[in-house]
């Protein structure tokens, strides 16, 4: 699963916001997070499970998750409320660009799984303003770059550090384009000539990375239609629209096999 949404505006990618909010309890089995995940828990709770244990987010607490790192993932709302957390992903040439501004934290070891941190006063300012400036239109790349790159350096000096990233495996390419509009009717070719590649070579380097262009676009369709799900309040069938599905009850079946659960559970 992809656990950063869209941002609200298509010209910057490199830091995505999103809100989950739900009055429903729901397991994410094997969510795959595709970029570094700062969290922070309002209402409820977050469960991390992993077959080596598990770990738990309650209100007020911040977790932090680093990219290409698998979990299954429960939020539950309190007794008769509602479950909410807000998220800031970082992309990888984000995160790169950190690195080489900040050269300081080379030496700091990065984070290999889950961690937490205080939601102080500092952390809620810089928080926020990353968020206010992630969801408005009117900001601008530089800000919403600045208020992005301020988040990972308040957490890098409390000895929090994304690691470097390295040259991108071609499947995650792929699903990086496709997300850009996962509604649409993408072909092989399509994206091929994109990368600059014939439709066979692209379909040779997934295949060395056991990845398929089939099984990318399914993965961003779900992974998108999920994060849809825990942050607005479209009806299942636009949602399935909106994620390239022309059958409602294909779609269905389609999350259900993912998740193990209907669309319309998210519905109540």
């Amino acid at each position: 699963m992809h656990l950063s949404a869209q941002p609200r505006d298509a010209r910057f990618k490199e830091a995505t916001a999103q809100t989950i909010s739900t009055t429903v309890a729901h397991q994410v089995r094997t969510a795959t997070v595709r970029d570094d995940l700062v969290g922070w828990v309002q209402a409820g709770r977050k469960r991390l499970v992993t077959p080596a244990g598990e770990l738990q987010f309650g209100a007020g607490q911040v977790f932090l998750i680093p990219r290409q790192t698998q979990w299954d993932m429960i939020n539950e709302p309190p007794a008769g409320g509602r479950y909410e957390a807000r998220l800031i992903g970082f992309a990888p040439t984000l995160i790169e660009r950190f690195h080489q501004r900040f050269g300081q934290f080379a030496a700091q070891p990065s984070l290999q799984g889950s961690a937490s941190s205080e939601a102080d006063e500092d952390f809620c300012a810089s928080f926020g303003h990353a968020l206010t400036a992630l969801q408005s239109p009117e900001a601008s790349d530089a800000m919403r770059e600045h208020r992005a790159m301020e988040v990972l350096l308040l957490l890098a000096e409390r000895g929090l550090v994304f690691a470097a990233s390295r040259e991108l495996a071609w499947a995650d390419r792929v699903r990086r384009l496709l997300s850009q509009r996962p509604q649409a009717p993408w072909t092989l070719q399509q994206v091929a000539e994109a990368f600059h590649l014939s439709a066979s070579s692209l379909q040779r380097r997934l295949a060395e990375e056991s990845a398929s262009f089939s099984q990318c676009i399914r993965e961003v369709r779900l992974e998108t239609a999920m994060a849809l799900l825990q942050d607005s309040a479209l009806q299942v069938s636009e949602v399935a629209a909106r994620c390239g599905y022309d059958s409602h009850s294909r779609f269905s079946a389609a999350f259900r096999e993912r998740f193990g659960f209907a669309p319309s559970h998210m519905r109540p």
